[in-house]
């Protein structure tokens, strides 16, 4: 177990996070042009969603219809959790997306750690909770810039006659067509999704022609959006003194919350020990990958050093020290 969260913690993706910071805590010239910034982002959107619809199309929808409803419904839910307690603790409407979107979404990491929990314990599970992985990563982001369009547009609330109330707020101008169209047609969601549905029309005869750039290359090209990340974060740290404490201590109680929720939900549609555990383990992990390359195109003025530094710096070793088998013993429990 010990092995396990140091091999973690000290992965080169996380390394180069924590390099970016220093750099930036430093003043060093280290810079990342916004075109390359940009490539670096649209790249790890069409990677997730390649291999996670590639890995889909394996299975029959019979199989997986229970586990995906199951794995919606955490997306949607977790992101509206997060948003009624960050405007608890007063933080502002993009950075409440961003860590919205950031905690309704998944790590990667975290979960190919709970893996190894697993096969260290002879704990078997689903084969296709690899693709649960990818579809748990896009129904937060698209569900937080969703709610993010809708708050922006509620100050063009207009109000219209009512024969009873005399001038009354139409609501009906939320949530039009412009909205919707923005929203999942923006460059995030339109290559997380698109990239997932063609992975699942191809299958795997797509590995010859995507497999040497956006599989191979994946955790080298993640190192490089990571130390970009750490530059940002570290030049936005000190937004983070606002709201410090209480971050802290919504980095440590959120995935104990969401991880239950998640353990709850893969008991109900019928998952295995295992499975339930690995369910646990992606409600109650935070992204730092999906989301901060999404809310880096859609939410630029939601700072990094918030929602990346929550995930990474919270909640991430929480979950490798504490998380992982305490999901796995409620498993136990409520299986």
């Amino acid at each position: 177990m010990n092995d396990m969260i140091v091999q973690n913690l000290l992965s080169p993706a996380v390394l180069f996070f924590v390099l970016g910071v220093i750099a930036a805590l430093f003043k060093s010239d280290l810079k990342f042009s916004n075109g390359f910034s940009e490539g670096l982002s649209i790249y790890l959107l069409i990677a997730i969603g390649m291999k996670g619809g590639i890995e889909l199309s394996k299975y029959s929808i019979e199989a997986v219809f229970a586990p995906i409803v199951g794995a919606l419904f955490l997306g949607i839910v977790i992101p509206f959790i997060t948003l009624i307690v960050m405007k608890f603790i007063k933080m502002d409407l993009k950075n409440s997306v961003g860590l919205a979107a950031t905690y309704g979404s998944i790590s990667i990491v975290t979960y190919g750690a709970a893996i190894s929990f697993l096969n260290n314990t002879g704990t078997s599970y689903e084969g296709f909770m690899n693709a649960i992985v990818v579809l748990m990563e896009s129904p937060a982001i698209l569900v937080s810039l969703l709610v993010l369009k809708i708050m922006e547009n509620k100050r063009d609330v207009l109000m219209v006659p009512s024969q009873r109330l005399g001038f009354v707020p139409s609501y009906s101008n939320l949530i039009d067509k412009s909205i919707l169209k923005e929203t999942i047609f923006g460059k995030s969601i339109l290559l997380l999704v698109g990239s997932l549905l063609i992975g699942v029309i191809l299958g795997e005869q797509a590995l010859p022609k995507v497999q040497p750039l956006f599989i191979d290359l994946y955790s080298s090209v993640l190192v490089l959006f990571l130390l970009n990340m750490g530059l940002v974060a570290g030049q936005r740290l000190p937004e983070v003194k606002k709201h410090g404490v209480k971050l802290i201590i919504f980095g440590i109680l959120a995935p104990l919350v969401f991880g239950s929720l998640g353990v709850l939900v893969g008991s109900v549609v019928g998952l295995s020990l295992g499975g339930v555990t690995l369910m646990g383990v992606l409600a109650g992990s935070a992204s730092y990958i999906a989301a901060p390359a999404a809310l880096k195109t859609s939410v630029p003025d939601a700072s990094p050093s918030i929602y990346l530094g929550l995930s990474l710096g919270v909640t991430f070793p929480f979950n490798l020290l504490i998380g992982i088998p305490v999901f796995h013993e409620l498993a136990k429990f409520i299986s």
